[in-house]
């Protein structure tokens, strides 16, 4: 399976040349191999668009508390709606959607059970809220190949109180094995970027 991981807060025209650029990095890949979604907004949904348009199969993970779908935060449930819809399968899986710790665990068991990567990331390393940066080195200690997809002038929208992000930013090549589409990121993995 192929899997998809990024940021959570790319701007809305960041999304659409992700959706391109991930069709194209699919298109690209010699086998016909499923694709595989944890349910939610942006990325996900940017990625099961590009899947249904490369003509792939898109498997959608959605959280569960036991036997029963969990209660998605307000900003996916829409969202949601659209990946079900454009999936072949749905698959729930037992985490809390609204807990951070709970979705990179969800997404290190994505992760564990493909055979590729895609990674929307700037090259930042992982905060608080964005774990793209530590998914990419899970990836990488587990044997799994990333494809780094960050397309030129991408950005990411300002987190309110926080620094202001630099909407133009480049960032420098990667010292790890992996193939890009868009500029290189930087290879930023500090303390918490490393796998559990």
């Amino acid at each position: 399976m192929i899997a998809a991981v990024g940021h959570a807060d790319l701007t809305p025209g960041t999304l659409e040349s992700v959706e391109a650029e991930l069709r194209t990095a699919l298109e690209r890949l010699p086998e016909r191999r499923p694709a595989l979604a944890r349910a939610g907004a942006g990325v996900p949904v940017a990625f099961g668009r590009a899947v249904r348009a490369a003509g792939r199969e898109l498997v959608v993970v959605t959280p569960a508390q036991g036997r029963v779908p969990a209660v998605l935060p307000e900003r996916d449930r829409a969202a949601v709606g659209e990946l079900v819809s454009l999936a072949q399968q749905v698959h729930p899986l037992a985490y809390d959607p609204a807990d951070r710790d709970a979705c990179v665990a969800a997404d290190e068991r994505m992760i564990a059970d493909c055979g590729q990567v895609l990674a929307v990331w700037d090259g930042s390393p992982s905060t608080g809220r964005d774990a793209t940066a530590h998914l990419v080195a899970y990836a990488r200690a587990h044997g799994v190949p990333v494809e780094v997809v960050w397309p030129k002038g991408a950005a990411r929208e300002a987190i309110p109180g926080g620094p202001a992000r630099d909407a133009g930013r480049r960032p420098r090549g990667s010292s790890h094995p992996s193939t890009t589409v868009g500029p290189a990121p930087t290879r930023t993995i500090g303390k918490a970027d490393r796998p559990r």
